[in-house]
């Protein structure tokens, strides 16, 4: 491999990381928005999705679940809850990837102050599908409380 070749495949590997950083951040934003289709078209055509809310493979079947499980998320001053996720550790290997992060949900209180009631874990198998990353496999543990 040349020095040129061996450039572009670092590189290749910095994109790749950076797309996959958005891909996450694009979970976050679609979930707390309750886009539940924009939201599911984050995972590829086989793609799973397992946490405390069930399990499903594929785009319709993660929405059908999230459909039936999930309230809207209430505008402020309701109890508006977020999505923070930090710590993105991220391995690339062609068109496969696996990270691992940490999620912590962000509540408004009654008094208008932060609550962070959940902290927990995501594990993933990223697969590049039709040129775009996708969830091939997001697993969802919770930490505090267990």
């Amino acid at each position: 491999m040349t020095e040129i070749d061996e450039l572009r495949a670092r590189v290749r590997v910095l994109e790749d990381r950076e797309e996959i950083r958005n891909l996450l951040q694009e979970y976050r934003r679609t979930l707390d928005a309750r886009d539940m289709r924009a939201f599911s078209a984050l995972f590829a055509s086989d793609g799973s999705w397992s946490g405390k809310s069930g399990a499903a493979t594929g785009p319709d079947g993660i929405y059908d679940m999230l459909i039936a499980q999930l309230p809207d998320n209430p505008p402020a001053p309701g109890a508006t809850l977020w999505h923070w996720i930090s710590d993105p550790t991220i391995t690339v290997d062609g068109d496969r990837a696996t990270a691992s992060s940490l999620w912590m949900h962000v509540r408004r209180g009654d008094d208008d102050r932060p609550l962070l009631p959940t902290l927990g874990g995501y594990d993933d198998e990223l697969i590049r599908e039709d040129g775009r990353w996708r969830f091939a496999r997001r697993s969802v543990s919770p930490l505090v409380p267990a």
